[in-house]
């Protein structure tokens, strides 16, 4: 299964029968058959279920709709087991950005996120998950793919990275991440549920 997010609808790419009791739920070959991906990406419905037996056929097919932009970041702990958060533009986000050319994804992870935080101490740990997310770009619609890895420090003088619009870091505890969900994406959201399920 996909979960792939565009502003506030989620889009669900699923093989799963069991999804098919839900409400909103579109053949994928129909939409195919009658274009009509663009529609539905469109509207804001909450979310949708785009179910084929071939999920891999899926995946690939949807994809061939979008520019694909691959970037990589981290949540970051603190010897107390607090996650770093970014401000950027005014929204809590976590450290990421684009996979340069011959970078591996745990690089590219490690590079962005000692740039966006100053980080000089810095260890990389497991692989979290994938997180997908379409947006329009200069009319271009981009379909980003985002590797993210834990990773650890004790590292305390850290710096934004004032240029790539990051204004403010700050350590959360686990338990204490209202501030966040109330002021970031969805997809930030999604992983770090991802991130704190993987921990019981």
């Amino acid at each position: 299964m996909y979960t792939i997010f565009k502003n506030d609808t989620s889009i669900i790419l699923t093989d799963n029968t069991n999804m098919l009791f839900e409400k909103d739920y579109f053949l994928w070959k129909e939409i195919r058959l009658n274009n009509r991906l663009d529609e539905l990406l469109s509207a804001e419905q909450g979310q949708v279920i785009l179910f084929d037996e071939d999920l891999n056929m899926i995946w690939k097919e949807f994809g061939k709709h979008f520019k694909i932009i691959e970037a990589a970041g981290g949540i970051v702990e603190n010897e107390t087991g607090e996650i770093l958060f970014i401000l950027r533009n005014g929204i809590w986000d976590l450290p990421k950005g684009k996979i340069e050319k011959n970078e591996s994804k745990e690089e590219a992870g490690l590079r962005e996120v000692e740039e966006e935080c100053g980080f000089t101490s810095l260890d990389l740990g497991h692989f979290i998950g994938t997180t997908y997310h379409v947006y329009d770009e200069n009319e271009v619609e981009v379909l980003k793919i985002s590797y993210w890895f834990s990773m650890t420090s004790d590292q305390k003088d850290l710096k934004p990275q004032l240029e790539e619009g990051i204004t403010a870091l700050k350590w959360a505890k686990k338990e204490e991440l209202n501030f966040v969900y109330n002021n970031t994406y969805p997809n930030i959201s999604f992983l770090i549920e991802m991130y704190k399920a993987s921990f019981q």
